[in-house]
């Protein structure tokens, strides 16, 4: 195996690995709630004014697929809908109560779950950390330049 399949398959392994790890104890504190329409409240809690355009480019899914989680999401009471008195057009979403209480739960995980791994990341020296974040950075916009080029950006399903 050459060095750039070591990578790829390192990448995966890691991820694998770390969503193995953190399976079971986010299917515990986040009972009931599919990990996209986690995803989807986090999403919306960071990027303020959120519509389905903005959730399906960030959450890299279709507007069809966000609709429906978004749906979804409205009925569980997490997320309302609203408009700007400027723009009926346009719906855009915000957590509720509820929905800021999932997110609390899901950042919390996150944080302890860094916690676990801090060791390991306190050995990563500075230049070690700017040579993987340069090399993530260039492979990222070679793939977003290819899902360009291939034209497979948030279509309706």
């Amino acid at each position: 195996m050459n060095k750039e399949e070591q990578v790829l398959t390192g990448f995966r392994d890691l991820y694998n690995k770390m969503v193995w790890l953190n399976k079971d104890k986010m299917e515990d504190s986040l009972k009931g709630y599919k990990p996209s329409e986690v995803h989807c409240i986090e999403c919306i809690e960071r990027n303020v004014d959120s519509n389905v355009t903005k959730l399906a480019e960030s959450l890299y899914m279709t507007r069809g697929a966000i609709s429906k989680i978004t749906q979804k999401l409205i009925k569980k009471g997490l997320i309302e809908s609203y408009q700007k008195p400027d723009n009926n057009k346009e719906i855009y979403f915000r957590l509720t109560e509820q929905g800021k209480k999932i997110n609390k739960v899901h950042e919390e995980l996150h944080q302890e779950f860094r916690e676990r791994d801090k060791a390991v990341f306190e050995q990563v020296t500075e230049e070690q950390f700017d040579s993987m974040l340069s090399f993530m950075e260039k492979y990222s916009r070679h793939l977003d330049a290819e899902i360009k080029k291939q034209g497979i950006g948030i279509k309706s399903e």
